[in-house]
């Protein structure tokens, strides 16, 4: 089976790598935004799908394929945390995150063509993480690394992120940006 990864994240191509999947990275612009009234859980199905359809008109796979898409987002009360536009702004999202807990959502999309049939999968999964209480010293030096600057909620738990961070509940792997067991095991049940 052709397996295409809709996303240039390097972390998403890490896991995938680490599963054992066997995958080519196609990437396409799409519209991000979403309806201010879908849960968390709807915006981030309603994006992978968007970008596994996009990648999927893009190839137009004529063998047996699955376009594996995915987005993520970090959600503090009732505020979306998205990527940082500048260094005050990362500043300001770990100082909220600090001595709380949040929720990281990642809808995951996979589209299937096998057997001359289009059959499609998505699913949301959340995992609840704790901050540690951070100093102003700390956070300055997080943000000076400057690898908060392309996560969403400022901070990435599979890096120097991980020191800030307390505890979890749930799925590391849906919170680096992949719940890559149950993407590995829709993609091995339509392999058979």
């Amino acid at each position: 089976m052709d397996i295409i990864l809709a996303s240039a994240s390097p972390r998403r191509s890490e896991l995938m790598k680490q599963a054992g999947l066997d995958f080519r990275v196609s990437v396409c612009n799409t519209d991000e935004s979403y309806d201010e009234g879908l849960s968390p859980a709807d915006i981030v199905t309603q994006l992978s799908l968007r970008k596994a359809d996009a990648v999927f008109d893009k190839e137009m796979p004529e063998g047996d394929s699955v376009v594996v898409a995915a987005d993520t987002i970090v959600v503090l009360g009732d505020e979306i945390l998205g990527k940082p536009k500048d260094r005050a702004d990362a500043v300001r999202m770990l100082k909220e995150l600090s001595d709380n807990m949040h929720r990281v959502y990642t809808g995951t999309t996979l589209y299937y063509y096998v057997g001359g049939k289009v059959s499609v999968e998505s699913f949301a999964e959340c995992a609840e993480v704790y901050f540690r209480e951070l100093d102003d010293s700390t956070i300055n030096e997080y943000v000076d690394s400057w690898e908060p600057m392309d996560k969403a909620g400022a901070y990435g738990i599979q890096g120097k992120g991980a020191v800030l961070i307390d505890k979890i509940y749930g799925d590391y792997y849906t919170i680096v940006g992949l719940p890559i067991a149950k993407v590995y095991h829709s993609i091995k049940k339509y392999s058979k």
